[in-house]
């Protein structure tokens, strides 16, 4: 990702997680991930390229900057993608750069977008000047963040409950924000985009959809939880037993009669100064 202080950490686990998040969520966050053909876009904050082949397979006629900070990221990244979607060579470009000081000139890139980055940088505004920057007049940013706040499940629980509260104050105490997703429209227009949009993508899962237990409930957000358990702990904001038991608790809603909720938002908007 974008900062050394990433609070899931850059193991294989994260790496696994990550993936399983994309490919679970593909459908419900881009399905209308779309760019005109012949664009230039810049993916800002690619990691280890979970959405980096997605996108590039909707948009097999654009041609895609993906930066990190990391460069062991962006390796593992342009090796998933020669693996698993075999076209990064002609169509993608990896670099490593700093989504807050971009290393390319003003308005180069057609369009812009980024995903799960926002929320660990301490100064997201400063990050959108700098992407607004390097977007042509008239090009436009995509951006999609989760929101911590949004959760709610069945059974309930408040060991659960304080359990993701854990991964919401680490993330805080790192410079980073959560429950970002709710903040993009005043983000984006802050930073001076106009025509900007925002559409809610809600994740329901029930035992109706297996798929969605086993991806997103069970693979994607209690795999997040458990994975700052050494560190919440350690910070003395929750003791070890509380905390395994909300990940009982998150686990309980994957049952049969469970339900598990969660939000995710997708912003645009358009560089028109």
């Amino acid at each position: 990702m974008i900062q050394s202080a990433y609070v899931h950490g850059y193991s294989e686990r994260e790496a696994a997680r990550l993936a399983d998040q994309a490919n679970t969520l593909t459908q419900i966050l881009h399905h209308d991930t779309r760019f005109p053909p012949g664009s230039l876009v810049l993916e800002a904050g690619c990691g280890t390229g979970a959405q980096t082949g997605i996108i590039t397979t909707q948009n097999p006629d654009c041609r895609f900057h993906s930066i990190d900070i990391s460069q062991s990221s962006l390796d593992t990244a342009e090796e998933r993608l020669k693996k698993e979607v075999g076209t990064c060579v002609n169509q993608v470009t990896f670099e490593q750069a700093d989504i807050r000081d971009l290393p390319y000139d003003d308005e180069t890139f057609d369009h812009i977008f980024l995903c799960f980055v926002l929320e660990h940088l301490p100064e997201p505004t400063k990050a959108l000047n700098e992407l607004k920057r390097v977007l042509k007049h008239g090009g436009s940013i995509m951006v999609i963040e989760g929101d911590h706040g949004s959760v709610y499940f069945y059974p309930p629980s408040q060991p659960a409950i304080d359990a993701v509260q854990t991964q919401i104050e680490l993330q805080h105490r790192s410079g980073g924000d959560a429950c970002i997703g709710r903040r993009l429209y005043p983000l984006l227009a802050e930073s001076g985009f106009s025509e900007v949009r925002v559409s809610p993508r809600m994740v329901y899962v029930d035992a109706s959809k297996p798929e969605l237990v086993d991806g997103f409930t069970r693979k994607t957000f209690t795999a997040m939880i458990e994975g700052v358990q050494k560190d919440a702990v350690a910070a003395a904001l929750i003791s070890e037993e509380r905390f395994e038991e909300g990940i009982q608790g998150l686990y309980r809603t994957c049952e049969p009669d469970g339900v598990f909720c969660y939000t995710f938002f997708k912003a645009t908007g358009v560089k028109c100064r």
